[in-house]
């Protein structure tokens, strides 16, 4: 290779680094990804460390199934209700205080576990609490995400830089949360996890963001509420993309709620192994979030959610059939790679469709069928575990699953119908002739 080919080489790989990483060109994007890179490892160790807890003062799948309902099912609940919430006041508002009170939970369960006061009833009402606090503060924090990047060529990017940062802090947390475990008790891990809350609150003060210039929307709570509704219902893409979402959150990844029961029972391990399995899931998902940085554009994502929930079903139903501790480590990075891949897409692609006006309340939405259809899931899933297995459990979710992708690729020629009209006022697809064939969305 001659000098001159090698320095544009060179040139071009270095321009294609950059362009990965252009969101954090944006400052409030970069602040945003400091504090929540910190925050973020704590809430992946007080994750494994509630789930070790539960399991060591219970030994019962179906009690870690329960407990992840009472933290998940308020945001069923209350998301609809959260994202009229988030439409109408202070997108940073709402992401401060949700903070500050989940910063006070993790210190109340630290202080519980660490004085050796800690039973299963707190933990269920302070998983409560926490999902009371989630349903404002994901759709609160996934539409507060095109605020923090001005250029909405940008969105994309940011969002697979925020997926990519979630799944280093998956990968980081739970192997910090088994070491500690293992050398202390789980009240560290709070006490962690509440310290890190610090820094995600200090970056959101420190954000410099201009009041909307959008007129405040004085129609009821309840009308808001309804036209929510007409609009995520009404419009194929976010609808179906939606439905695919909820099925996989109800049959695929509670599968996470039962790694405590494979670690010990199947694997024969303890907190380290519960640590290794989950950190194998965070280096999957980090590799899809890295592989979707370094997309230039949204385009031909449509076609990958599919692609993706066939390879996280593939990935459960052989780790339901592993006993091998090595050969369910490598099958948790294909079912971390294939969860992520699905999730950010279409996050991705609902945020480039939906309209400013009602991104709080399609968040909402997006919310319950990530985290709302999650406690269904986990109950439903320590009940089976419960009466069949965890394997032959994860098993069926994996099924589940590819049957979802297959009714989802039926579906893809009508989606992409009409997303083509958005793409092309959006200027990521050119017009073409009516006679021209529809690009790939």
């Amino acid at each position: 290779m001659t000098p001159k080919v090698e320095n544009q080489h060179r040139a071009s790989a270095i321009s294609d680094f950059s362009h990965a990483w252009r969101a954090l060109r944006h400052r409030n994007f970069r602040l945003f990804f400091g504090g929540q890179s910190i925050s973020l490892i704590g809430t992946w160790m007080m994750r494994v460390a509630t789930a070790w807890l539960v399991y060591r003062l219970t030994k019962s799948s179906l009690l870690l199934g329960t407990v992840s309902f009472a933290g998940q099912i308020p945001t069923f609940l209350l998301a609809p209700l959260a994202g009229v919430i988030v439409d109408r006041i202070d997108r940073r508002k709402v992401l401060v205080w949700t903070q500050t009170l989940a910063m006070l939970q993790s210190f109340a369960l630290s202080w519980l576990t660490l004085a050796h006061r800690i039973n299963i009833a707190e933990v269920l009402a302070l998983s409560a609490m926490q999902g009371v606090i989630n349903a404002f503060d994901m759709p609160g924090r996934q539409s507060f995400m095109v605020k923090m990047v001005e250029d909405r060529a940008d969105l994309s990017n940011a969002i697979a830089i925020n997926s990519s940062m979630v799944n280093a802090a998956r990968l980081i947390g739970p192997s910090l949360a088994g070491i500690l475990i293992a050398a202390t008790n789980e009240g560290w891990c709070f006490l962690t996890d509440g310290v890190s809350y610090i820094a995600v609150i200090a970056s959101l003060l420190m954000m410099r963001v201009p009041p909307s210039s959008e007129a405040v929307d004085r129609t009821s709570m309840v009308a808001q509420l309804r036209e929510g509704w007409t609009y995520v219902s009404g419009f194929a893409p976010i609808r179906t993309i939606l439905l695919l979402f909820a099925l996989l959150s109800l049959m695929g990844w509670p599968f996470m709620v039962l790694m405590p029961v494979f670690a010990a029972q199947v694997l024969h391990g303890g907190p380290h192994t519960l640590g290794f399995l989950m950190g194998a899931v965070g280096v999957g998902s980090l590799a899809s979030a890295l592989s979707l940085v370094m997309r230039r554009s949204v385009r031909g994502l449509g076609k990958m959610i599919p692609i993706a929930a066939v390879a996280f079903g593939t990935g459960l139903i052989t780790f339901g059939l592993s006993t091998s501790f090595w050969l369910s480590m490598a099958l948790m990075l294909l079912t971390g790679f294939g969860m992520m891949q699905g999730l950010t897409a279409s996050n991705t692609i609902i945020q480039t469709l939906v309209e400013e006006k009602m991104r709080g309340r399609v968040m909402s939405y997006y919310t319950m069928a990530f985290v709302g259809m999650a406690p269904f899931g986990s109950l439903l899933a320590g009940t089976l575990a419960h009466l069949i297995g965890a394997p032959r459990t994860v098993i069926v979710s994996g099924v589940a699953c590819i049957l979802g992708a297959i009714w989802f690729w039926s579906k893809l020629p009508h989606i992409r119908k009409d997303m083509r009209p958005i793409y092309e006022r959006l200027g990521i697809i050119p017009q073409a002739p009516l006679a021209e064939e529809p690009a790939q969305n």
